[in-house]
């Protein structure tokens, strides 16, 4: 039995190495966006600066560790079995929520996981102790005031981060505008001083009270010190960036980066529990089970985990070597261009969410709410503000998505507040409160215009409903998976361990997939997006380029979904229609932003040449857009007639179509071979051929419109004429937006 369960403590040790690898590939943009996306140095000093503050945060994270021996659960009450029952059902629904949410493409968060599952567990086996026992009661068993202090913490975080990243953003706008480079030496070395400060005191003070270097003596002296420590700090460090101000030297970019230190630091602090607590707590509880259990794991209590980790510093120095290795390799990392700072953005650019009815209704109230209080506000105090939040002023080096001020605001006050969160033994999330800040401190620099808030808060929203999901999900499925392997004992155990690797094996397969199958147009547009102000060569080049990728995908697509949709119809199979009218409204929705971006990219060009050339880019826009529009046109006639059962049509009167509809997918061939080639010259004879193939459809429809009106049993066959009638109809569309789509490319890429 004990070497079944030190097997046991082995694959949760295993999972652990695992967790942390993907964790870190994760999460790692919550610590580096900011510094990437205000370009404060090179990629490979944000990674290494990053690195030295996620090993030191690891190093130093122990106090954390007893959420997971005894913050959700008494661990007095339950038995070695229960426990390890509870550990590894957290750590299997761990797995399984990320194939679950890697499949679904949906946002979560490891804090969040961790909590909810281990409150899920402990609540299933809670469960059953009570109906056995009358004299406990599930506050007995589950630390509630610890846990809901937990869960408080977490989602009050959400509000907290946003409230203090819109205040803070807003007062340091206000001190400096969007010129701040301008400003004087003194007030940024000021600024700065005060910023590093906060990072000292939160981190290297509050941050370090439960770690395994602090001593007693050290933890009285700075409690009886603190002010004096923290007025020297501020005196001391305003006046060496003073100095540096005046020598030159960008002290904000000094402060991005002891921010990214510090975030990536109280990352590992604050999360490496997520990743280790529950393995660590495992092994604990396993060590007490061997020394002191005598053989029977479901008689002996593990009060042992009532007390406070004391865990070896051997174990937090190898997780900080493994999350650091982590950083370091992590493709992720090396790619990012994460939510965040697509939402967060000073200009301009690809939104990547839509409109969503709250979105438009928050947006109509807090218009309302903005006007009333304009109109009230005196002048000259609404003339001052508008002078210092004048967006046009901003200048973006480099392809920036924001300025150094609002990177600096954005990195200390997430890690201020996580900081904060760990001082007190709260594991707050660090996806929510960086995420959250960067869209408050966005909103307060008015980078949320009435082009894109609407789209901006429907992804706010997407984000913070994901995290709502992740929370119940994890807690109901470690609930499901706690209560099987509690009656199912060790087979069931054993089961999902071979469940949970072969999970593992699947989602590392997919991911490899997917990362053979890098979005170009991703990439191409973001070079669009840098380029600089004025380089119109190189702007033109990529958006040719871009247009071209973008629409041989587009007309590949239509060949293939036109050739799918017309043989399912002439085969009466009816999913084969529901599964292409889903692709449709995908495609549609991407071609929708395809669209806006090359709009986007188009006002980088040189302007002489943008009004020449923008009427062909709409034109072949538009017949894209129209040869979409054919396809679902001719699909939901199909999917309907189908999803009824109506009398299919016979195969003679669908032969002629048929042979016709050879040729049209050879014309789209050709068309997707002209736009690889860039040969235009080929256009002319396409546009022929396709003219060619319109008028024997329009020959063929009025063949089917004269036998519809002879037909000897025209009730029965009217339903599947006219569904023929339409794909003939629509098939000539296709063709007519297709010439029209190889007139508009010829002409642009002129």
């Amino acid at each position: 039995m004990n070497s079944i369960y030190l097997g046991i403590v082995v694959f949760l040790m295993l999972l652990a190495v695992v967790d942390i690898v993907v964790g870190v590939s994760n999460d790692a943009v919550n610590f580096i966006n900011s510094a990437i996306g205000a370009r404060s140095a090179k990629f490979k000093t944000i990674i290494m600066v990053s690195a030295i503050g996620v090993f030191a945060g690891a190093a130093l994270s122990n106090g954390m560790m007893d959420i997971a021996r005894h913050g959700i659960f008494t661990p007095q009450y339950f038995s070695f079995e229960d426990v390890m029952c509870i550990f590894l059902a957290v750590m299997v629904t761990d797995v399984v929520l990320l194939d679950i949410f890697n499949t679904l493409g949906m946002p979560t968060s490891t804090t969040v996981s961790m909590v909810f599952e281990l409150l899920g567990g402990a609540f299933a086996i809670s469960l059953f102790k009570v109906m056995d026992n009358s004299e406990l009661n599930l506050g007995m068993l589950l630390n509630t005031d610890k846990a809901l202090q937990v869960i408080v913490a977490i989602f009050m975080s959400v509000a907290i981060a946003f409230f203090f990243g819109w205040l803070v953003q807003w007062i340091s706008r206000c001190l400096f505008s969007f010129t701040f480079e301008k400003d004087t030496r003194i007030r940024q070395g000021i600024f700065s001083g005060l910023s590093i400060t906060a990072i000292v005191y939160f981190l290297l003070i509050n941050g370090l009270k439960g770690s395994t270097l602090m001593t007693s003596d050290l933890k009285s002296f700075i409690s009886e010190n603190t002010f004096a420590i923290v007025g020297c700090c501020i005196v001391g460090f305003s006046l060496l960036m003073t100095i540096l101000s005046f020598a030159k030297v960008n002290v904000l970019k000094i402060v991005v980066l002891c921010g990214t230190f510090a975030l990536a630091m109280a990352f590992a602090g604050n999360d490496l529990v997520n990743f280790i607590g529950v393995p660590l707590a495992g092994l604990s509880s396993y060590q007490d089970f061997a020394a002191n259990g005598f053989g029977n794991p479901s008689e002996f209590m593990m009060s042992s985990l009532s007390e406070s980790a004391q865990t070896p510093l051997v174990f937090l120095m190898a997780a900080g070597i493994i999350m650091v290795l982590s950083l370091i390799n992590s493709k992720k990392a090396q790619n990012v261009v994460k939510t965040s700072v697509d939402l967060s953005r000073q200009d301009e650019g690809d939104e990547m969410f839509g409109s969503s009815r709250m979105a438009r209704t928050l947006v109509r109230h807090t218009l309302s709410v903005s006007q009333a209080i304009s109109n009230i506000t005196p002048k000259p105090v609404s003339r001052f503000i508008s002078r210092r939040f004048n967006v046009q002023d901003a200048v973006l080096t480099n392809g920036a998505a924001f300025d150094l001020l609002r990177a600096s605001v954005n990195i200390v006050i997430a890690g201020l507040l996580v900081a904060l969160g760990t001082s007190y033994k709260l594991p707050l999330s660090t996806t929510y409160v960086t995420f959250m800040v960067a869209m408050g401190t966005s909103l307060a620099d008015k980078a949320w215009t009435r082009e894109s808030a609407v789209f901006r808060i429907t992804g706010v929203i997407s984000v913070i409903g994901g995290w709502f999901i992740t929370a119940g999900i994890a807690f109901f499925l470690c609930l499901i998976i706690c209560t099987a392997m509690h009656f199912g004992s060790i087979p069931i155990m054993l089961a999902f361990i071979v469940t949970a690797i072969i999970l593992l094996i699947r989602s590392n397969i997919s991911y490899t997939k997917k990362r053979q199958k890098i979005d170009e147009l991703e990439d191409i547009f973001r070079q669009i997006i840098n380029t600089k102000p004025g380089d119109y060569t190189e702007a033109r080049r990529l958006i040719i380029m871009h247009n071209r990728l973008s629409n041989i995908e587009l007309v590949d697509f239509v060949r293939h979904e036109f050739r799918t949709m017309t043989d399912a119809f002439f085969a009466n199979q009816y999913q084969p229609l529901r599964t292409i009218q889903n692709q449709l409204e995908e495609q549609h929705k991407r071609w929708k932003r395809i669209r806006k971006r090359e709009i986007i990219g188009m006002r980088r060009i040189d302007p002489k040449v943008a009004i020449e050339k923008n009427t062909w880019f709409f034109l072949a826009n538009n017949a894209a857009a129209q040869m979409l529009y054919c396809l679902k046109r001719t699909a939901e006639p199909c999917a309907e007639h189908l999803s009824n059962n109506f009398v299919p049509l016979p195969e003679k009167i669908s032969e002629p179509y048929l042979k016709i509809r050879t040729d049209v997918r050879s014309l789209f061939d050709r068309t997707i071979s002209m736009i690889e080639k860039g040969d235009y010259d080929l256009g002319e004879q396409i546009r022929s051929d396709a003219q060619k193939i319109q008028s024997q459809l329009s020959a063929i429809r009025k063949w089917q419109i004269d036998v519809m009106t002879t037909y000897a049993d025209g009730n029965t066959m009217s339903n599947a004429h006219l569904v023929y009638i339409n794909i003939l109809q629509e098939t000539q569309e296709l063709l007519s937006s297709l010439r029209h789509l190889i007139r508009g490319l010829a002409n642009l890429s002129k």
